[in-house]
């Protein structure tokens, strides 16, 4: 074991040797002088050695205390500089959290990881899917992206863009007019809250001026991404969100054969009115903003623009 003196005598010495001030030392440690001077005497009785000569106002080093003191303060230094290292490096690797729904989560953000990790390969992304609003004023989530009409109290919210809902089917089945639907099941996926505006299969009969049929057979499912899934797999028919089957109508897994569309809610990225972002917060909003303005032909695009919303909206 090492016999080595208190750690806080070798600071007060270190900082006394420093500084040529007892009292400099004891502002710098936010101690007293007194407190400095006691702790210097008890390493002087550990060490057996004089390290100071006390004069008026001033006290000097000892041969002895120069032999020390650049031992000191090159270690002390080395601390300071591998524990900030540390820290950046800690600082750095943090990562930025974004809550989503699951649908939202698994259909629109996880395909579009890897584009992230290329703009910003030092910062690493965390998506927490749940369809619970999540709370903000901690420091667990940076951001959110809220599916609702808005406004969130406290919260810097701004729109990245609306949603439409349509009929979708695999190809496979041959639906291709609206007389079709009486041959195949409906698909329907529970909403998390319930709204008045919530496109349903009975909305979008009467968006289309048809009188409502009762289905073959109904197909439901308690998370929308199991239903959009239950589609691919050739199931039936869906009423789903165009941005969310993005992709699978692009690779032919799904089409939309016909109209019209219904208006569903709105995506909203959302972030605390607290605190100012940091830059790798930063940086993980304007992604979102980019990957938004990438997609041609999303409803309302988002602007770019924030404001501090007002009362609490629905959220879904």
């Amino acid at each position: 074991m090492r016999q080595l003196p208190p750690l806080s005598a070798l600071r007060a010495f270190e900082a006394a040797a420093r500084h040529g001030s007892f009292k400099r030392a004891a502002s710098e440690l936010a101690v007293t002088p007194t407190a400095i001077s006691h702790q210097i005497r008890s390493l002087e009785e550990h060490t057996r050695l004089n390290l100071f000569d006390r004069r008026v106002r001033k006290v000097t080093l000892t041969e002895a205390g120069a032999h020390l003191y650049p031992v000191l303060r090159e270690g002390f230094d080395a601390f300071e500089a591998v524990l900030e290292r540390l820290t950046q490096v800690r600082r750095r690797k943090a990562p930025v959290t974004i809550s989503a729904t699951t649908a939202f989560t698994a259909k629109w953000l996880l395909p579009r990881v890897a584009g992230f990790q290329s703009l910003h390969p030092d910062i690493d992304l965390q998506l927490l899917a749940s369809d619970e609003a999540v709370d903000l004023t901690g420091n667990h989530v940076d951001i959110a992206v809220r599916y609702g009409r808005g406004p969130y109290p406290g919260l810097e919210a701004e729109v990245m863009f609306a949603d439409d809902f349509a009929p979708v089917v695999n190809p496979k089945l041959g639906v291709l007019a609206p007389a079709d639907l009486a041959a195949v099941p409906f698909i329907h996926f529970q909403w998390k809250r319930a709204h008045p505006l919530n496109p349903t299969w009975e909305s979008w009969f009467a968006a289309a001026g048809l009188e409502w049929m009762s289905p073959v057979a109904e197909l439901r499912y308690s998370d929308e991404a199991h239903a959009i899934q239950a589609a691919v797999a050739g199931q039936g028919i869906a009423l789903l969100s165009l941005a969310l089957v993005r992709d699978e109508i692009a690779a032919g897994q799904l089409a939309q054969p016909f109209g019209p569309t219904v208006a569903g809610h709105t995506y909203h990225l959302v972030m605390s009115g607290d605190r100012p972002p940091s830059t790798r917060v930063s940086a993980a909003a304007e992604w979102l903003r980019s990957e938004v303005r990438s997609i041609p032909r999303l409803s309302n695009p988002l602007s770019g623009t924030s404001e501090r919303s007002g009362p609490q909206g629905a959220a879904l």
